[in-house]
């Protein structure tokens, strides 16, 4: 790299026309090697790439603080709180068109990791994108959702063995606090000097800057809702500017010269340092642990070249797994939308949103409604999603078809249709949802005896509870 002394050690040499081309071939071979990368061609007729450094860890000035704390959190060796992360957005609204936001968009993504940099000394919970276990538990919920076995499925009418995945409720564990909160500051250039000096077209020239920003976060307990501890922090950045430069006649040549270099405090890191800070100035408001001790272990002058979790001394607490089991009673979705529920003589017919036919789990079981019926009167629950919210005439029509599509499948397994009776159904003047378990929502009750073949070709309406229709 050229400096400032390697130009002054130059010889010095008579200023001929060769010399100074000599003078400039040597600069420009210098410059070349202060860019010169590695690059490797990949394969036949492609263009080089350039190879840079390898990927590492990222560390901030705050990894002894946070290996620190952490230390201090699980020595008090009681059960880690569970906490997640809310939105922490950037609220300076700076954006340009060149360079797009000055500031990152991910800090709920930098609270998360400096939470995972405590080393489990505190548990994380997702929430800040749960859109995949959402979606798995829409598939267990249809019963579509499978791990490859078969799984026995307990029932007043004996087990049966079902291929998919029984859902018993309480997988999802709760949070005690959340951190939400954003990057409220960005100042720019808020001090800057220096001072530039040329004679005869040659100078030099230095100046120094500063710009910051500042975060404000909170805690907040879930249950509750009620902020524990609010934090508002700054911090502030340093740049430096150095050039050297020549714009002079050399005889009848005219010299344009300009040799420099800047650099500036990286802003992002920045950022991920004064949220890794609040973090651990707002976990410890909730565990009750001094962080003072730890905070004074910040490092200005060097970054760490270990992590925060490698650093980490102190083992966590175990925690204590013994106790009930979770999975007790009947599955959450053993009255999914794929399929019916038969409990003692109530059956549970479920429907697709918006449509009027079964499905195959649903015909699987009409031959057990049928064999219940019998012996006795069976009272049938028509559900559908409790999404389903129609206008009185459309939802009307619906349910009629429903109850045409189950009656002529109960008469097609021996049923006649004199022996299914509406004994309930929503009048058209009822706009309340009336809900049945997670999820759905009661559409029409049928009572369904084995009476001999004849009577009415359709199913008996009679008087519902709201006055009929």
């Amino acid at each position: 790299m050229i400096t400032f002394e390697s130009i002054r050690a130059l010889p010095r040499v008579k200023k001929t026309a060769a010399s100074r081309g000599l003078l400039a071939a040597a600069a420009v071979m210098s410059l070349a090697g202060c860019v010169t990368a590695p690059q490797q061609q990949m394969a036949p007729k492609e263009a080089p790439i350039v190879l840079g450094p390898a990927v590492r860890e990222n560390v901030t000035p705050m990894e002894a603080v946070l290996a620190c704390f952490g230390d201090h959190v699980a020595a008090t060796q009681r059960p880690p709180i569970v906490v997640t992360v809310g939105d922490v957005k950037d609220y300076t609204g700076k954006y340009s068109i060149n360079e797009g936001n000055a500031i990152t968009q991910g800090g709920a993504l930098m609270v998360y990791s400096a939470l995972g940099k405590l080393g489990g000394a505190v548990q994380v919970a997702e929430r800040f994108d749960p859109v995949i276990a959402e979606r798995e538990l829409g598939y267990a919920d249809r019963r579509q959702l499978g791990d490859g076995r078969t799984h026995q499925l307990a029932g007043p009418n004996g087990g049966q063995n079902v291929p998919w995945l029984p859902y018993f409720g309480g997988s999802i564990n709760k949070s005690d606090y959340f951190i939400v909160g954003g990057i409220t500051e960005l100042n720019y250039n808020i001090n800057s000097g220096g001072a530039e000096v040329a004679v005869n077209q040659v100078g030099v020239k230095a100046r120094t800057f500063s710009q910051s920003v500042g975060v404000d976060l909170r805690i907040v307990d879930t249950k509750t809702l009620m902020i524990i501890k609010t934090i508002s922090l700054t911090k502030q950045f340093n740049g430096y500017e150095v050039g050297f430069n020549v714009f002079r006649f050399f005889g009848s040549k005219l010299y344009d010269i300009d040799v420099g270099a800047k650099g500036q405090e990286p802003v992002q890191m920045g950022v991920r340092a004064a949220l890794e800070e609040g973090v651990v100035r707002l976990v410890a408001a909730v565990t009750k642990v001094d962080p003072d001790p730890c905070l004074g272990m910040r490092m200005f002058d060097q970054l760490p070249l270990v992590p925060a979790e490698k650093m980490r001394k102190v083992a966590n607490p175990l925690i204590d797994s013994a106790g009930a089991p979770v999975q007790q009673g009947e599955a959450v979705n053993a009255a999914s939308q794929t399929g019916a529920s038969l409990s003692g003589s109530s059956v549970q017919i479920p429907f697709e949103f918006g449509a009027a036919a079964l499905t195959g789990g649903t015909l699987n079981l009409l031959d057990q409604i049928a064999a219940a019926a019998a012996k006795g009167a069976t009272e049938v629950v028509l559900v559908a999603r409790d999404t389903e919210n129609w206008d009185a005439g459309k939802r009307d029509m619906l349910t009629d078809q429903r109850i045409g599509v189950v009656t002529s499948a109960l008469a097609s397994r021996g049923l006649a249709p004199g022996g299914i009776s509406v004994t309930w159904r929503p009048d058209k003047a009822d706009t309340s949802i009336h809900r049945d378990g997670p999820g759905l929502q009661e559409i029409a009750k049928l009572r369904v005896q084995g009476a001999g073949r004849g009577g009415p070709s359709r199913a008996v309406r009679e008087e519902n509870a709201t006055g009929g229709k």
